[in-house]
């Protein structure tokens, strides 16, 4: 069985025992977490396609970390001023091990 959820404003296709890297989310390492906003569920019964989302649909995670990504450089330049601007950046990410589906 597999779900596609939304969280952060990116979607992810899971399945049980998957872990992904999401944006980050205000939750202790350790705890678990319910995602309810499921967009698709499809199994070896059929798929189920919700309108946005599926009713009575969740995916129950275990928060297994929280860390940063890697450093992005920002560098503006304008022609013919002898002028740059350079910054950097790096995202917080939520790992989560998905342990069970409900459709």
């Amino acid at each position: 069985m597999y779900a596609i959820i939304e969280t952060g404003g990116k979607q992810y296709r899971v399945q049980e025992g998957n872990k992904i890297q999401v944006e980050k989310l205000p939750v202790e390492t350790g705890n678990e977490l319910t995602l309810d906003k499921v967009l698709m569920v499809g199994g070896e019964a059929g798929v189920k396609i919700g309108a946005p989302y599926v009713e009575g649909a969740a995916v129950t995670c275990v928060v297994s970390g929280q860390a940063r990504g890697p450093k992005i450089v920002v560098f503006h330049k304008w022609r013919r001023n002898d002028s740059h601007k350079k910054t950097g950046h790096r995202q917080d990410y939520t790992t989560l091990e998905v342990k069970s589906i409900r459709a």
